[in-house]
């Protein structure tokens, strides 16, 4: 029978398409990953890869079974979290995934609360762009993902937690700060900065722009918040900022102003999803609950530190 290790070589090379990323990621030598994958093929009598000077590619059959034995590993993982966690449901190391528009302007002080209640519950949290994490999702990579709808799948469960609003925001000195409310006719021709196209706030962003017949700065996409904020302040342009960045200590509204405009009423729908078979579903759930209530109670004009710890 192959073994796991040798579908984790497979599946790697599948990810990677290259020995060599392969092997670092799995931390083996190219030798020892190339002699198993050989031997996995001896053992099932099929060819698995073509190998070529760019790269290996996999065959049909191969495909296949890299989609069987992706169901094998994620399962196998599974089996690991559930024992980890049979004497209580929240103990072990999650994997969670979520959004740099979101993870590092809440999860902080969550973070730090639920490891006071929830000793034995560690998280091992990785940023990413949303669509990419869902896809690790599935494939068994990542145990739970924290981030901005929509998400999809028909293998995971998705549950909605809170609605964030969204701001327009400008520098101080922008003329269109000086006659507040701002009619909506008002934006119109004015630039707005964003982020790389992937991420999903920037994707509403650029509904916003089309909804105000606004100029989209396709030249000066952000690399982050953080980014975004500074180009505003720099006079680059307006942009648009969610409420947690806006109110948290690590971003702020130093430079920039949030501009008030009629009937604005912008948001974005943060939930959290996990694959269907997981044994944490009810952990998951849990935790969510505290997210959603941390997240509200900041929301509400709270501190991340007071609201965490209510």
């Amino acid at each position: 029978m192959p073994t796991l290790r040798q579908l984790e070589y497979l599946v790697t090379i599948a990810d990677t398409q290259s020995f060599v990323e392969a092997a670092r990621v799995t931390n083996v030598s190219q030798p020892t990953l190339s002699q198993q994958v050989r031997a996995l093929e001896d053992r099932l009598g099929v060819k698995l890869l073509d190998r070529g000077a760019t790269g290996a590619v996999l065959t049909p059959v191969g495909r296949r079974i890299v989609a069987t034995a992706r169901r094998m590993l994620s399962d196998a993982r599974d089996i690991m979290t559930l024992a980890a966690s049979a004497s209580d449901n929240l103990t072990g190391t999650l994997k969670l995934g979520t959004t740099p528009t979101l993870g590092p302007y809440l999860l902080s002080p969550i973070i730090a609360e639920l490891h006071r209640v929830a000793p034995g519950l560690r998280l091992h949290v990785r940023e990413g762009i949303p669509d990419d994490q869902v896809r690790e999702l599935s494939r068994g990579n990542i145990d739970v993902v924290l981030g901005p709808m929509p998400m999809s799948g028909d293998d995971l469960t998705i549950e909605p937690l809170f609605r964030e609003p969204l701001h327009l925001v400008g520098p101080h000195d922008h003329p269109l700060a000086a006659d507040e409310p701002i009619s909506p006719g008002a934006l119109a021709g004015h630039p707005i900065l964003t982020l790389d196209p992937r991420h999903h706030i920037a994707r509403q962003t650029i509904e916003i722009a089309d909804a105000y017949r606004m100029a989209v700065a396709p030249d000066y996409y952000g690399t982050s918040l953080n980014s975004l904020h500074q180009m505003v302040a720099s006079g680059l342009g307006l942009s648009v900022l969610p409420s947690l960045y806006l109110m948290s200590d690590v971003g702020g509204t130093i430079g920039v102003k949030t501009l008030t405009v009629r009937d604005w009423h912008r948001h974005r729908s943060i939930a959290m999803a996990w694959r269907k078979q997981s044994p944490m579903a009810a952990s998951f759930r849990l935790i969510g609950e505290y997210v959603q209530g941390c997240a509200r109670r900041i929301l509400d004009g709270a501190s991340p530190a007071d609201a965490a710890q209510q």
